[in-house]
């Protein structure tokens, strides 16, 4: 396989990570704002090429060119995704061996749906910015895909967390407040869930195809705070309701209440998910 991943974040590094578990054989390159270099990952040597809103090195076009596979894990800069601005439209995006092509968007694009249930058939009605901006640029793909035939697939992806962030570490990192909000429901997904869909979709992806990646157990933020506090023995922090939060991302993320289904990831992978709530995914952390 030959993947060219646009970001290198815990995403990326969770599906390379799981694809060197399976033992696939692997020329990966990646894209960071650091400087072009050679680099290691899991004892597998890559190329990382510099890749910022406002330059990149044009060397990697080649092995762009080259890539059958391409994972793109970066968010949008000043509302744009800088993929298709820096190379799609420079007419860079010649891709004789695509067999798979996938961006990672996020379910704040089906906005507010007052804690009911949405799937990938459900209004896109995004109210913040993160959320507009996410719903544009996976419209431009869909528009890309549809144009080239290229095999694109969506995923929207849940509050992410790992055995390296979650509501554990952020406990021990002295959280200041946690927020009651009356009937919000948010969903969530371990990184290794991910990784692992991402996987299983290698061979069954279709042009144009959308999927919602998340557990089993929408919640809100604090039922899985004091979840977390019960199994390691912690206080909980100070309670503070949504009216005190200032204006910006926090509040802006309390504002959308919804439950994230994963039916379709199930059937169309037959996905047995790894922490199915955030119970099994914090447990793996005491």
């Amino acid at each position: 396989m030959k993947l060219f991943c646009f970001g290198f974040g815990q995403v990326a590094q969770s599906f390379v990570d799981h694809l060197l578990s399976c033992k696939v054989d692997l020329k990966l390159i990646t894209t960071s704002r650091k400087n072009t270099s050679e680099l290691t990952f899991k004892k597998l040597k890559y190329f990382n090429f510099e890749f910022n809103e406002n330059d990149f090195d044009k060397d990697l076009i080649k092995p762009l060119q080259e890539s059958d596979h391409i994972l793109i894990s970066v968010p949008p800069i000043n509302g744009k995704d800088m993929f298709i601005e820096r190379l799609i439209k420079s007419n860079y995006f010649n891709l004789p061996n695509l067999k798979w092509l996938t961006y990672l968007s996020s379910t704040s694009v089906y906005g507010n749906h007052d804690g009911a249930w949405v799937n990938e058939d459900s209004t896109t009605d995004p109210q913040t910015p993160a959320g507009k901006n996410r719903l544009n640029v996976e419209n431009d793909w869909l528009s890309i895909g549809t144009k080239n035939s290229f095999p694109i697939q969506i995923f929207r992806l849940s509050g992410i967390y790992s055995d390296r962030y979650n509501a554990i570490t952020r406990l021990k990192n002295d959280q200041k407040f946690v927020v009651d909000k009356k009937g919000h429901f948010f969903s969530r997904i371990h990184v290794k869930d991910i990784a692992q869909t991402l996987y299983l979709s290698l061979n069954k992806s279709l042009n144009n195809d959308i999927y919602n990646l998340s557990d089993d157990k929408p919640a809100s933020n604090i039922e899985v705070v004091k979840y977390a506090c019960n199994l390691i023995d912690f206080k909980l922090p100070k309670i503070i309701s949504f009216d005190e939060l200032e204006e910006g991302m926090l509040k802006d993320f309390y504002k959308d209440s919804k439950k994230v289904s994963n039916k379709k990831i199930k059937d169309r992978f037959k996905l047995k998910l790894i922490y199915p709530t955030y119970e099994e995914g914090l447990k793996i952390n005491i």
